[in-house]
């Protein structure tokens, strides 16, 4: 068995996977299209973050591939249409990195309030500037979240605690939390927030959400952020506004285009701006991050890998198929249609196969079941089983 782990994944998910019985290879670096077709050759398991995208043509050049993790919380870097068709499933980290996120956006919101990082580009230029001008608390001032999620949440609680106001919004129903208020409409957040903060995902639909409008008709001398995904600003309305000093701040983790490998050029129209923070999409970079994003999805790959369980999987059906430890199981990924599950059990029971326990779960077009049974599946049901119209794989393990 063979992982492949990109963009130097934290070494907790090598120890994981190779006491698992996985040979892994480590990479500190993205892979480019071209040289990830050629890398999954002969793999089971891929792991990557952010700047790697897994195409359908890599997808369809790897046949043996049969999970991606994410070792991130966002997984729009992967073509998941395609991982799907292909019985490819796809785990990811929601939850893991959410409270070095806020601690970073925490940071920087005192920061721009201060005009803190004016302070230490004079400072560290041999200029000593002790003035008050353009330096604020945070305390009394409003924080408007842009997407309410795991991080968006944790964000309006640690304000809360330094005594800002929160408001909110989000196009799902989220419940607020403390003294948070929802705001009905993104403009009217905009027209009353001292900060706006995003933390929306990168579907599609997203894309140049905020621009030149957005801007506009937020408070004049407002700051802002995006620790969110690169592709929902466009960073030259926000020079714009940030030279016309309609915008007094703005701290920026993730970018439209980001560089491939360490040590890279970076290019942004935002660079050399007075009162921005640029960050090289360190949201998530903490030991603490890291070291629970490598044991947590290093976990769900391997738990798909050798017991079927498809638990928290972004893509396919969610079967929390615990842990074999005795008998056999059988797994099958099939088109959602009607008569499949009774077909497989009639199928089982024409060739004498004893079923133990038995777990379906259907998500759109796919249907997934998990089969425990005593005795090993005969040859002839797995082969009418992957013969069949509807099938997408059959998989059998053994405790």
């Amino acid at each position: 068995m063979k992982a492949l782990l990109l963009e130097n994944i934290h070494e907790v998910a090598v120890e994981s996977l190779e006491a698992k019985g996985y040979e892994v290879e480590l990479l500190s670096r993205s892979l480019a299209e071209d040289e990830l077709v050629e890398a999954l050759a002969g793999v089971d398991l891929v792991g990557i973050r952010s700047n790697t995208k897994v195409t359908r043509r890599a997808l369809e050049a790897a046949p043996g591939l049969k999970a991606i993790g994410c070792f991130c919380i966002g997984t729009n870097q992967v073509d998941l249409a395609a991982a799907s068709e292909l019985g490819v499933a796809v785990f990811n980290a929601p939850y893991s990195n959410t409270r070095s996120v806020v601690e970073l956006v925490i940071g920087e919101i005192i920061a721009l309030a201060r005009r803190l990082p004016e302070k230490i580009e004079k400072m560290h230029a041999g200029v000593w500037d002790k003035s008050a001008k353009g330096s604020h608390e945070v305390r009394g001032r409003t924080l408007g979240i842009v997407g309410y999620g795991n991080i968006g949440t944790q964000l309006s609680t640690v304000a809360e605690a330094l005594g800002m106001r929160v408001v909110f919004f989000d196009t799902a129903d989220r419940p607020a939390h403390g003294n948070a208020r929802r705001m009905r409409t993104l403009e009217e957040l905009l027209e009353i927030s001292d900060v706006v903060s995003l933390h929306i995902d990168g579907r599609p639909g997203n894309a140049g959400l905020f621009g030149a409008e957005q801007f506009s008709r937020m408070k004049r001398r407002a700051m802002f952020i995006n620790a969110a995904r690169g592709m929902v600003v466009d960073t030259e309305a926000l020079r714009d506004h940030i030279l016309s000093g309609h915008i007094a701040g703005a701290a920026l983790d993730v970018f439209p285009v980001e560089p491939k490998a360490q040590g890279d050029t970076f290019e942004s129209p935002l660079r050399g701006l007075d009162n921005v923070i640029l960050t090289p999409h360190v949201g998530g970079s903490t030991q603490e991050a890291q070291e629970e994003i490598g044991w947590f999805v290093s976990g769900k790959l391997a738990a798909f890998d050798q017991h079927g369980s498809t638990a928290l999987s972004v893509n396919l059906p969610a079967v929390v198929a615990p842990a074999l430890v005795s008998g056999h199981r059988l797994g099958f990924l099939h088109r959602n249609v009607p008569g499949v599950l009774a077909r497989l059990n009639e199928l089982l029971a024409e060739q004498g196969d004893n079923v133990l326990g038995q777990q379906l779960a259907t998500q759109g077009e796919l249907g997934y079941v998990v089969t425990d049974v005593a005795e090993p599946v005969s040859p002839a049901s797995l082969e009418q089983l992957a013969a069949s119209e509807n099938a997408l794989w059959v998989r059998t393990w053994e405790a």
